[in-house]
């Protein structure tokens, strides 16, 4: 059975006969995990065995584990600090901000690939601008020159622990202030400023190889009606045409209030696959879940089904015991550890 169009999540710590049902529906093709389904190292490993025995080939399983505040499993697993911590850095001392993230990035991964996660949905690419209120930290900079390196480092971290990236919210979801999760924003700048800022990130890390990008639940008025994740313009014309991307488009999670514009969940599905995404997520609503899997009538391309098998982590990726007896990777715990909590001029005198 193909990998479907449709990624949701599982209520618990194990998976219940109402969870391998939708698990085993045609549709599916991933899994999301939340901090509701972990409760240890070695019961997150269980867990990811089944629903990987659920189907052949083997669902995708992704978490949303950028670091800071936006991290699932944390008991067992290393803190990785917020993104904008390794930009107050690269302010300083941009090549030891670099060398930090792609510490991080290898940490983060690995961790998660030893635990049966094909990947997180990181880096946020989004810029700075100070008002966001669901950004904020999450993003590295207010500079996309910052963005791009710390995020390309990152991204570089993440291959070596067996990994692909996931750049999100393309094509920025810095400037406006509301919460997609409980508004709909909407952006009124015009295409030009947003190409020439917000943009840049996406196209730099589209130019060095991104496996992934997520869209943003934002209507930009002036240059569509329809939120991005929902617009072929901006998706189909801008995205894959003009800044030739050819990676995994997921949606954002259609339960979110910025999708509720797109009409009821199936109708919100649809306009993103239609749109252009690969496949669609839908978190916190079993009940969505069931109806959307019984409504929703649609075939994926050859095209978008090999995309999305490039997801899975790389094979047999190194225990937590293997890692933990590898001096490489301890000495890159110990560095990503005083990220945050040192004064940024003793980074500043490190070469």
């Amino acid at each position: 059975m193909s990998l479907g169009p449709v990624m949701i999540d599982v209520i618990g710590t194990e998976l219940t006969k109402e969870d391998i049902q939708r698990l085993q529906h045609p549709l599916v093709g991933g899994v999301i995990l939340f901090s509701r389904n972990y409760q240890s190292p070695s019961q997150l490993q269980q867990l990811t065995q089944q629903i990987r025995a659920v189907r052949t080939p083997p669902l995708l399983i992704a978490v949303d584990h950028e670091g800071g505040r936006v991290q699932r499993f944390r008991e067992g697993f290393t803190a990785i600090p917020a993104m904008r911590e390794f930009g107050k850095i690269w302010d300083v001392h941009p090549k030891k901000a670099k060398h930090l993230a792609h510490l991080a990035g290898w940490i983060l991964a690995a961790e998660l690939r030893a635990h049966g996660v094909d990947f997180s949905f990181a880096p946020v690419l989004d810029m700075d601008y100070g008002d966001s209120l669901v950004i904020g930290n999450r993003a590295f900079h207010l500079n996309p020159v910052a963005i791009h390196d710390l995020a390309f480092a990152l991204m570089q971290g993440l291959k070596q622990g067996g990994m692909q990236a996931v750049g999100k919210h393309f094509p920025g979801h810095g400037f406006v202030r509301a919460d997609s999760h409980v508004d709909i924003p909407i952006d009124e700048r015009a295409f030009d400023e947003i190409a020439q800022h917000d943009m840049q990130p996406f196209r730099n890390m589209i130019d060095d190889g991104l496996a992934a990008m997520m869209p943003a639940h934002v209507i930009y008025p002036k240059v569509d009606s329809k939120p991005a994740g929902f617009s072929r313009l901006w998706l189909q014309k801008v995205l894959r045409e003009r800044l030739g991307f050819d990676g995994v488009i997921f949606s954002d999670d259609l339960s979110m209030e910025g999708a509720s514009v797109a009409g009821d969940v199936t109708a919100r599905a649809l306009a993103a696959l239609e749109a252009g995404c690969d496949m669609v997520l839908l978190c916190n609503r079993p009940d969505l879940a069931d109806e959307l899997l019984a409504q929703l009538e649609w075939k994926s391309s050859a095209v978008s089904m090999a995309r999305l098998v490039r997801m899975h982590g790389a094979p047999q990726p190194p225990s937590m015991v293997k890692l933990h007896e590898d001096a490489e990777f301890v000495s890159a715990l110990k560095q990503v550890g005083l990220v945050g909590k040192q004064e940024l001029d003793l980074f500043a005198q490190e070469d």
